[in-house]
């Protein structure tokens, strides 16, 4: 075993602060108390309305430190598999636990008719989640281009599932603008823990999906594409208590829908005009 002398300390800085943030992710969210009985679903909502939101805003500051922490060491030309590792186990606690533990306690009310289900679907998103994150690390070398992967990114995953806690907050406003607010939010709690069970497969599929940064931040493009970057993140910081979580939905199912229509439709229309 060789031991590791020195190591790079400001990416390794940007690295630790991605665990930090996916911890206490998990200690505001476990400040949300689950209700005693289906009547105490709104109260208890109301104690705490914030802490969910919170939360997922810490998952989505760990996206950061985690793009920067490459990024840097790349720049400092300091990558090492130390760095990594580290980043792997950053990733778990992150884009794993938290978005899982997260989950359980933003639907109370899937939770609470459902209890074994919904530990159980966060279980397997964590357990998918460190799958993913094994395997990406065995399969990945340097000279990949890093334009694409193969199955759902896990930090992607982590944001789906945490995108719906920023929904959740505004649906549970007292004075929430949106009609048939509690409707809506009783709904999604439903359908919440089949999506992440849904991402949860897709992080171990070998469906292919777009490295966004370097494909929408590399290289030169021409004016419309600045445009429409420019655009978008308007849209999203106008609309920001839905266009978190409606994007990243977005971003999960569109290239499962894409695959399947090119593997499925496509290749019937060329049999089709074969014959």
């Amino acid at each position: 075993m060789r031991p590791i002398r020195t190591f790079a300390i400001l990416p390794t800085m940007f690295t630790l602060g991605n665990l930090v943030c996916g911890f206490f992710a998990i200690v505001i969210a476990s400040r949300v108390r689950t209700p005693d009985s289906p009547e105490g679903f709104k109260e208890t909502l109301l104690l705490d309305p914030s802490h969910c939101m919170w939360s997922a805003w810490l998952i989505f500051l760990s996206m950061v430190f985690d793009a920067l922490d490459g990024y840097i060491a790349r720049l400092s030309k300091s990558t090492s598999e130390f760095g990594a590792e580290l980043d792997s186990l950053c990733d778990m606690v992150a884009f794993g636990v938290a978005p899982a533990f997260l989950l359980v306690k933003m639907c109370p009310q899937f939770s609470f008719f459902h209890k074994e289900a919904v530990w159980v679907i966060a279980a397997s998103f964590a357990a998918c989640a460190a799958l993913r994150l094994a395997r990406f690390n065995v399969e990945t070398s340097d000279e990949d281009d890093h334009m694409s992967f193969r199955g759902l990114p896990s930090p992607a995953a982590a944001a789906s599932v945490a995108g719906f806690a920023i929904m959740f907050y505004t649906l549970r406003k007292e004075d929430s603008p949106l009609m048939f607010a509690r409707q809506i939010d009783i709904g999604l709690q439903f359908v919440l823990p089949f999506f992440a069970l849904l991402a949860a497969m897709l992080m171990v599929s070998r469906i292919p999906y777009p490295h966004v940064v370097n494909q929408v931040f590399r290289g030169q493009r021409p004016l419309r594409h600045l445009v429409g970057i420019i655009f978008s993140v308007v849209a999203i910081m106008v609309f920001r208590d839905y266009a978190v979580s409606i994007v990243c939905v977005m971003f999960v199912l569109y290239s499962p829908l894409r695959y399947a229509w090119e593997k499925v439709v496509q290749r019937k229309y060329q049999e089709e005009r074969i014959f």
